[in-house]
């Protein structure tokens, strides 16, 4: 008798803990809401009410993680947040 085996799926927590690193926007003075939004949206890939929500919380708090993953990945896209003038750190979790 043949055995069928699936394949199992990490849950959202299991890939967060699987990834050590996380990007940090911080608070800034200078860019706006919708550039921000929209930076978050184009470079890491969020929705839009999940990039307005963590704009708000940036203002507000000071800092919000944004991005789960491997060191290699997240220094790609913290430079390109750089490059567009965000205000970002990689630490590990």
């Amino acid at each position: 008798m043949a055995t069928i085996t699936k394949k199992k799926t990490k849950s959202e927590v299991e890939q967060i803990l699987s990834n050590p690193f996380k990007i940090i926007l911080h608070n800034d003075s200078y860019n706006s809401f919708d550039w921000v939004i929209t930076c978050l949206m184009k470079i890491c890939g969020h929705e839009y009410e999940q990039a307005n929500q963590i704009a708000h919380l940036v203002h507000f708090k000071g800092e919000c993680d944004v991005k789960y993953g491997d060191f290699e990945k997240l220094s790609i896209i913290k430079e390109k947040l750089q490059n567009a003038g965000l205000s970002v750190t990689i630490e590990s979790v």
